[in-house]
């Protein structure tokens, strides 16, 4: 059943964000004083990121085999965090244009604000068209391997005012990085932006430029491009816009033309992400890019996606591990995930939510730095796209009745973009017994943030504890927790 609501959070006013200290004089964690603060989600009930508890630290114990413990150890710290967000497609835009100002408005807050929503602060938008527009475009005149004919009038229409007032939402900055999904045709292989091909290879450099421009392109109108990944899913040949680089291909395109090019451009602060695709392949990716010193040094990391389940299997986050551990100095970004396949009567199914919390406590535990979504908003038929693609978002709009849907997907994301935010250290925390899992951060105002999740059927009744202090909380059947203390 379609379920529409508006934002069902809590009349609480959450923490605000001090100024952070300077280096020596940030204090070590202490539980003294502190109160824990407890924001549940969970399936069968109205709690959607709602207060619950309020509670109180007191004396531990030695834990028993008996009991379920999270223990945290806030002295032990690792990634930085630089936040979480979605992205503002051609069709997030398109259905965007079609709401009411007050709904446009509802969406934003949504998303962006940090008291009324889940505080977003990255942003991921596209270079040209993917399969999430309504049909196949470019920046240039087809043939123009010059780029004379190079401009940005397509995305002014509704994909720029969007970006836009996402930005003024956030607080006037938000952390946006950009995507191609295919070079133009005329520089392919095969001569068409759809279904895989390569880039010819004397197109090199003309396609290095189109980067360039459109960097500078939106830049011009008032949008910073904090960075971008060399290609969408480069081992996909998909229906839509796709493009095939080997890693080896990919590797000479960074270290021999974008790489220096954006230098050149006076672009070399742009941050590069490279691979943008699923977990299984990414330590081949890793491995051919980051050992080449030529390479490397323009690459700020890798990004990867989550639909490697394609195949069947689970979900490898054990990779994301191993290039955390192989590669220490290169960040971790996830840069795309949705669930696929959409249906309407499946808009409160609660597994999809799930999906995400489980992806991202994994994801952070295992050293990335930043998760994005994919669409940001999509129609009651899960597009517009042009090849019949259709998904889910976190959010849909009826354009019908003017209504937005929120999804369980929402919520699972709002506990952690709301309460842990850039600039955040993930401390260490660990798990007593399999039926929950966790992860929590710093923030820069001495905030610690636990959030835990549990799959189970039943209700769970556990532990949280720091060095010598414990509470004890219960968490519903199928419930994500925030803990902020």
């Amino acid at each position: 059943m379609k379920k529409t609501a508006t934002l069902a959070l809590a009349a609480t006013t959450f923490f605000t964000f001090a100024q952070p200290k300077k280096a020596n004089q940030t204090a070590a964690f202490t539980t003294s004083g502190k109160t824990i603060t407890v924001y549940t989600t969970a399936e069968n009930t109205k709690l959607r990121l709602s207060q619950t508890d309020k509670l109180s630290f007191g004396i531990a114990k030695q834990p028993l085999e008996t009991e379920i413990s999270i223990f945290v150890e806030p002295n032990k710290t690792f990634q930085t965090f630089m936040g979480i967000g979605g992205a503002i497609t051609d069709a997030s835009a398109e259905v965007f244009a079609k709401l009411s100002k007050s709904k446009q408005q509802e969406l934003l807050q949504a998303y962006y604000n940090t008291e009324n929503g889940i505080g977003y602060s990255l942003l991921r938008t596209t270079i040209h068209s993917s399969d999430f527009s309504s049909g196949s475009y470019t920046y240039v005149k087809e043939g123009d391997s010059e780029l004379k004919s190079f401009n940005i009038d397509h995305d002014k229409k509704f994909r720029i005012p969007m970006i836009k007032e996402a930005i003024k939402t956030a607080g006037g900055k938000l952390t946006l990085y950009v995507s191609p999904w295919s070079p133009p045709a005329f520089m392919k292989s095969t001569g068409n932006m759809l279904k895989g091909g390569t880039l010819k290879p004397e197109f090199n450099q003309a396609w290095a430029n189109y980067y360039a421009k459109f960097i500078k392109a939106y830049e011009k109108e008032g949008m910073p491009i904090w960075g971008l990944t060399v290609q969408n899913e480069p081992m996909a040949t998909q229906t839509w816009e796709s493009c095939i680089y080997t890693a080896e291909a990919e590797r000479d395109f960074l270290k021999n033309f974008l790489g220096p090019t954006l230098k050149k451009e006076g672009l070399g602060d742009k941050k590069i992400v490279v691979w943008d695709h699923n977990r299984d392949l990414i330590n081949q990716r890793a491995n051919v890019i980051f050992s080449d010193p030529e390479a490397s040094k323009y690459a700020w990391g890798i990004g990867f996606h989550w639909y490697e389940t394609w195949a069947g299997g689970a979900p490898m986050f054990e990779n994301i591990q191993k290039v955390n551990e192989t590669y220490p100095t290169k960040n971790l970004l996830f840069t795309e995930g949705c669930v696929e396949k959409f249906d309407s009567n499946k808009y409160q199914l609660w597994a999809n939510g799930e999906r995400y919390g489980t992806n991202m406590i994994h994801d952070f535990n295992n050293g990335t730095v930043g998760w994005t979504d994919w669409n940001i908003l999509l129609d009651q038929n899960g597009g517009p796209n042009h090849v019949g693609n259709f998904c889910f978002a976190p959010i849909h709009a009826d354009t019908n009745s003017g209504e937005l849907i929120y999804t369980p997907s929402y919520y699972y994301i709002g506990h952690f973009s709301k309460f842990i935010r850039p600039d955040a250290k993930r401390v260490s925390t660990a798990v007593s017994r399999s039926s929950l899992i966790s992860t929590s951060f710093l923030n820069k105002n001495g905030k610690l943030v636990t959030v835990v999740m549990n799959q189970g059927d039943k209700n769970v009744t556990y532990n949280l504890i720091i060095s010598n202090e414990k509470t004890v909380i219960e968490i519903p059947a199928h419930g994500i927790q925030t803990l902020v203390y």
